[in-house]
């Protein structure tokens, strides 16, 4: 596909540019010559002229503001809740960190007429579809509040695109892992810990169940092709490879060298026996094709964790 001329280097809104991905994606922005504001409830610690940090809550009206000053050229919205489970105990607060938030940051967008939105979203929207291939166009089933609230996000950045004009894109991730994920608790960093302890992992049920695993670095790329490209829509990202629990532990034995013992345990309810889904249509729409295989990217996540680059990742 033919991507249309870069927008102007107008500054950028990074919603959660402390967290995970957030981090990595203010420096690819910055790589790419934008001016950046990060706004987290953490403080984004850095040097660099080029990122104003707003420190506050978005469910503050004043921090909102704050962040989305006139001139602003699109939003990368990040922060949210994301846990399920606490979804479950807490749908209030999933509401009002998820749904209520996009829906005034769309307003500031409309008000301020910053032209460009970008949603991080889920395949959680979905629902449960067993083992069937999940594609953008399925209709959105979710099962749980967290699920639910990204669909509502998803029809909020639908009706403002319709509306007002705006470019509004959802990305719907898979399971993303790589450097910079040690607070995690997901099970990537889960076994990574355990490598490093000489220790072993539970595992649900059998361990057939299969999951998609995409690398931060593809990520951010998809992040920033959607930003460029002018497209209003959804787009899945992901690896386009869904591997069972059982393979991800071997490739992670292989790279790390642990022995790394697994525990079967019983599956909580609502455990999804797969994720697999087809990326191929967000090559058309947004130009994003995965680049890194499991293995290697597990390789970069491995030397984050033994500490090799702990002075470059965050």
């Amino acid at each position: 596909m033919t991507l249309p001329h870069s927008p102007e280097r107008t500054p950028v809104v990074v919603t959660g540019g402390s967290g995970f991905i957030g981090r990595a994606v203010v420096r690819a922005f910055r790589e790419r010559g934008y001016p950046v504001t990060v706004v987290d409830r953490v403080r984004y610690e850095t040097t660099d002229e080029g990122v104003r940090v707003v420190v506050g809550d978005l469910r503050d009206a004043e921090t909102r503001e704050a962040a989305v000053e006139a001139g602003v050229g699109g939003i990368v919205h990040l922060a949210a809740l994301t846990s399920v489970l606490k979804s479950v105990e807490l749908p209030r607060d999933t509401y009002a960190e998820n749904v209520a938030v996009t829906q005034e940051l769309l307003e500031l967008c409309r008000v301020r007429e910053v032209p460009r939105f970008i949603l991080a979203s889920t395949n959680a929207v979905i629902g449960d579809v067993g083992t069937n291939t999940i594609t953008v166009d399925l209709p959105t089933k979710p099962l749980t509040p967290y699920g639910a609230t990204k669909a509502a996000c998803e029809m909020l950045l639908s009706g403002y695109a319709g509306a007002y004009g705006i470019t509004t894109c959802a990305l719907r991730f898979t399971n993303v892992y790589g450097p910079g994920m040690s607070h995690k608790d997901s099970f990537v960093p889960r076994m990574m810990r355990a490598a490093l302890n000489n220790e072993g992992v539970r595992v649900y049920g059998t361990g057939e169940q299969r999951r998609d695993l995409v690398h931060v670095d593809d990520v951010v790329r998809a992040i920033a092709l959607a930003y460029e490209s002018g497209y209003t829509g959804r787009a899945i990202v992901g690896a386009g490879h869904s591997v069972s629990v059982l393979e991800m532990v071997e490739t992670v034995r292989a790279v790390t060298g642990a022995e790394l013992p697994v525990e079967h345990v019983p599956a909580p309810a609502g455990e999804m026996p797969a994720v697999v889904v087809d990326v191929s249509a967000s090559a058309e729409t947004i130009g994003y094709r995965p680049e890194i295989a499991l293995a290697d990217g597990l390789a970069t996540a491995w030397k984050y964790f033994s500490g090799l680059d702990r002075a470059e990742a965050p």
